[in-house]
């Protein structure tokens, strides 16, 4: 449901104790995005290695193009293509996610595309694909494909951020309620850090958030780690990647290289 978690987007600048932005304004671009390419990691419950995504950046002028392409050991793939802009603020251009394959309870195959303002998603019934495309009023504060980086720029000050986001087979609008959670120490070589977590609450809102609790509908909270300083870093989430799926942990990947020895046997 919301492994479209590594791009950017920022907060505002609030007041102690009040939301850093109740929704529906866009988000003030402090930390733009540069080209990159980096490596993740999907563990399941037990800690077993299940995928290996790769997250590439490209920035040409105001314009950020991204792509999560995560691939699953049982064959499946995870596909999430982010367009947005980043001026003075962060808007979402078009994102185009896909979930196929044995490790998804459903398939997904759901296009945004703001500046139309329509949503396009596959419904897959007995051996059938049907493409459906709605009209809706899409909020410029929404920030799928751009989660993680807005937490690189929470405030300090600021004891919540609410965000929109489109979810569920069926897609509607849900906000994001963002809140410090706490922190906890990482090593890397032996060396100790710390890293920030934040809590993710998804609120469906209307009549359908009052019964979703009741009916074990509502989706568990998520949890994402950021390493705070001068250029704050994604480090690690654990949560649902599709509506009801397991709870799986994404982490940053390192490149490993073989020993001195293997490479002479070679």
């Amino acid at each position: 449901m919301l492994l479209s978690l590594l791009r950017p987007f920022n907060a505002f600048a609030g007041v102690r104790g009040q939301p850093a932005g109740s929704g529906g304004d866009p988000v003030t671009a402090t930390h733009k995005e540069g080209s990159s390419h980096g490596f993740v990691i999907l563990k399941d419950a037990s800690g077993k290695l299940i995928a290996v995504g790769d997250q590439v950046t490209i920035t040409r002028g105001s314009e950020v193009r991204s792509r999560l392409v995560i691939r699953f050991r049982d064959g499946s793939i995870d596909d999430d293509r982010t367009v947005f802009t980043q001026g003075k603020v962060l808007q979402l251009i078009t994102d185009h996610h896909i979930q196929k394959g044995p490790s998804f309870k459903q398939p997904l195959d759901q296009e945004i595309n703001v500046r139309a303002g329509t949503v396009t998603w596959h419904e897959f019934k007995d051996g059938k694909d049907q493409v459906n495309t709605e009209h809706m009023d899409l909020p410029p504060d929404l920030v799928n494909g751009m989660i993680s980086d807005a937490l690189k720029n929470f405030p300090a000050n600021a004891a919540e951020m609410k965000v929109a986001y489109i979810a569920g087979s069926k897609p509607r609008i849900v906000h994001l309620s963002i809140k410090p959670d706490g922190e906890d120490p990482f090593y890397v070589a032996g060396i100790r850090h710390r890293a920030r977590r934040y809590n993710i609450h998804i609120d469906i809102g209307g009549v359908a958030g009052v019964v979703a609790p009741v009916i074990g509908k509502q989706p568990p909270d998520i949890k994402m780690w950021l390493m705070d300083g001068e250029v704050p870093t994604f480090l690690k989430m654990e949560g649902e990647l599709d509506q009801q799926g397991p709870i799986w942990t994404m982490e940053l990947a390192s490149p490993s290289w073989p020993s001195a020895s293997q490479n002479r046997s070679k």
